[in-house]
């Protein structure tokens, strides 16, 4: 597939989110109200042309600095904004002219509603898979986020490892993107209407792993996911048995992670003190932490909260001192279709078939 099919899909083809055949790459309408309250402070132009699959916004964002992969018209990049705040920044890339034009049209009328004395945003020109032409400094975003956009990319592996080179230590990859459940045929992944709306690009998610860890993320975490439903006929007889989920997963850029759940016998407690996450923090689908009860981890769990920004709104039981083996449930099996009733225990209980702890 050429990258100039859906270079001319996204900035010629689709005028608005309206003129999309599939739901794949639209946002469900369930939005945290927080995040709906940015969002309504967004310019309406803007807002026409979004084509998310999910809300990319993470926790703890205050100050921090940002890169949005494939921003497009930049909705998610002027939500992020309000969210760092005067004091942080979000940059945006994407290859599209068009879809830059409207972002860098509405900067001002942005940095005006947010109240703030000056612009906090950037957009660039360029292609995610080539990162590093783009000049962007080494080590030097807390979060990389991106929506429903990777998959569309020609060479996933050169993103995920421009992503890893441009993260500080500590910081991670958050993002919403559509997998299948099974390696796609050749007649759709050529096809330029399922690659444009997300679905012939779509990896299966058994590869997404491998490529994450092969690119420096060694323990993907699934945060959320739902399944899609392909209603429109013709597409749908094209793509037979398929099936597709949009997902959104985080992954660290940590040291010291090992490729499964090892017990050391250790816990976190949460302070609470996240906002927004008041009485519980999920980490991701299978780590539910509720405020003020000691809750057992793996190692690499612990790295995830104690060697990131979380870090202050944890305290920590234990050590690496000693290993007692691998925690139960740590399979190999589909992971989605968990995060529909997400619960947390104090065992750190595990849903059948994650990578989890």
């Amino acid at each position: 597939m050429s990258i100039d099919i859906v270079k001319t899909y996204y900035g010629e083809t689709l005028q608005t989110s309206a003129d999309l055949k599939t739901s794949a790459c639209c946002t469900p309408g369930a939005m945290p109200p927080a995040l709906r309250d940015r969002l309504a402070k967004v310019h309406p132009e803007v807002k026409a042309k979004y084509y998310g699959c999910g809300l990319v916004a993470p926790e703890v964002l205050d100050a921090t600095r940002i890169l949005d992969l494939g921003c497009g018209a930049g909705q998610d990049v002027y939500m992020l904004s309000q969210m760092v705040g005067p004091k942080g920044k979000v940059v945006g890339v994407d290859m599209t002219p068009a879809q830059l034009e409207v972002a860098k049209r509405h900067v001002d009328w942005h940095t005006k509603a947010f109240g703030f004395c000056c612009a906090n945003v950037e957009f660039r020109e360029g292609y995610i898979e080539k990162l590093g032409e783009l000049g962007l400094e080494p080590a030097s975003f807390d979060i990389i986020v991106s929506n429903c956009v990777i998959n569309l990319s020609v060479d996933k592996l050169a993103v995920l490892r421009g992503a890893f080179d441009l993260l500080k230590p500590g910081g991670e990859l958050y993002f919403a993107d559509v997998y299948a459940d099974r390696r796609l045929s050749e007649a759709v992944t050529s096809d330029p209407v399922l690659y444009g709306e997300c679905l012939g690009g779509a990896l299966y998610w058994n590869d997404f792993l491998n490529l994450a860890k092969r690119a420096g993320f060694t323990d993907p975490r699934l945060v959320t996911d739902r399944a899609l439903e392909i209603t429109d006929p013709e597409l749908k007889a094209r793509l037979g048995q398929s099936r597709f989920f949009s997902a959104t997963y985080r992954l660290f850029k940590l040291d010291g992670l090992e490729t499964h759940c090892e017990d050391y016998g250790q816990a976190v407690v949460y302070k609470g003190t996240i906002a927004g996450s008041e009485h519980a923090f999920a980490l991701d689908a299978h780590h539910v932490i509720e405020t003020g009860r000691v809750f057992p981890v793996c190692g690499n769990t612990w790295r995830m909260l104690a060697d990131t920004r979380f870090a202050p709104h944890f305290e920590f039981i234990g050590d690496f001192s000693r290993h007692y083996g691998i925690f139960a449930g740590c399979g190999t099996s589909i992971p989605f279709g968990v995060t529909s009733a997400m619960t947390g225990s104090a065992a750190g209980a595990c849903a059948p078939g994650g990578g989890c702890c």
